[in-house]
């Protein structure tokens, strides 16, 4: 079996962990992961790695990630979708676009978030969602999350809906955003359905539904040098390749390159993850063989 990642198109009904599991059946594999956790009740593309590839699933879940998602106002969930229970009702009106744009206005750029209690989040070592069932009081912390674009594509005024297109960074929630967008117009609001579009170099236009991936096999694994484009990328020469991958660094003066971590190549190859300290470039992770 090669290394490489799968871009999955999750359906609805599905969580992540069970596309993980739907994956090693169908490939006959035991290593494989996903990045960026997708609801069971939402749609659109998981990244899932397999082999050797699943050291990089944290680099893949850093991208920038875009949603197509519903938001209906009348009320507000504790789960921040129409799953949850009800915690807030209103019959007042659809917010006027004027109303609408400030409040989107308000929730874009870096913004702090308060994550839905029932979510992955973990307090104390558990999952926010598994202390919830349990009827555990919890206080859910705020994170600071950037949304680049939040555009309202539609706006219906009988179903008390509008149809938002978001860009955002990792750690978004988008059923907070809804719920947000909802306070801030003065209206409670939830959000009704959510598609994921892209992760980073993943689009949906290229996902493997479930079908597709059983007729594809082992073919629908791809390389994953495409999906490190979202990373500043340095190129090592050959004679130092071996170098990298047996963890050694690499004097590199007068070098510029942006914060975090950087996707390290010999030519075509990809070798690893690596950091820039000012003089040397040291391996953080290694993927490519020696």
């Amino acid at each position: 079996m090669r290394d490489g990642f799968i871009n999955f198109l999750k359906p609805p009904g599905m969580s992540s962990h069970d596309a993980v599991g739907y994956v090693r059946r169908v490939l006959g594999i035991k290593k494989a992961g996903h990045a960026g956790t997708l609801d069971p009740g939402a749609a659109g593309v998981l990244p899932i790695a397999v082999g050797r590839a699943t050291r990089l699933l944290e680099y893949v879940g850093d991208a920038r990630k875009t949603y197509r998602a519903e938001l209906r106002f009348g009320a507000e969930t504790d789960s921040g979708d129409d799953l949850g229970a009800i915690v807030a009702k209103s019959e007042a009106p659809t917010p006027d676009e004027g109303t609408v744009a400030r409040a989107v206005q308000s929730l874009t750029g870096e913004i702090s978030q308060t994550p839905p209690i029932y979510s992955a989040v973990k307090i104390g070592g558990r999952r926010a969602c598994d202390l919830a069932r349990q009827n555990t009081a919890v206080e859910m912390p705020s994170r600071c999350v950037t949304i680049y674009r939040l555009d309202v594509l539609a706006r219906n005024e009988k179903e008390k809906t509008l149809l938002l297109d978001v860009e955002c960074s990792k750690g978004t929630y988008i059923r907070s955003l809804c719920r947000d967008v909802g306070r801030a117009a003065g209206v409670p609001a939830t959000m009704a359905f959510l598609v994921r579009r892209r992760v980073g170099a993943f689009c949906i236009e290229d996902a493997h539904t479930p079908e597709e991936l059983a007729a594809l096999g082992e073919s629908a694994v791809e390389p994953p040098e495409a999906y490190m484009a979202h990373l500043s990328r340095v190129e090592l020469p050959e004679e130092r390749a071996q170098a990298f991958l047996h963890g050694l660094p690499t004097r590199m003066d007068n070098f510029s390159c942006g914060e975090g971590p950087l996707a390290v190549f010999s030519g075509a190859r990809l070798l690893g993850i690596g950091r820039y300290d000012g003089a040397s470039l040291a391996p953080t992770k290694v993927y490519g063989k020696g």
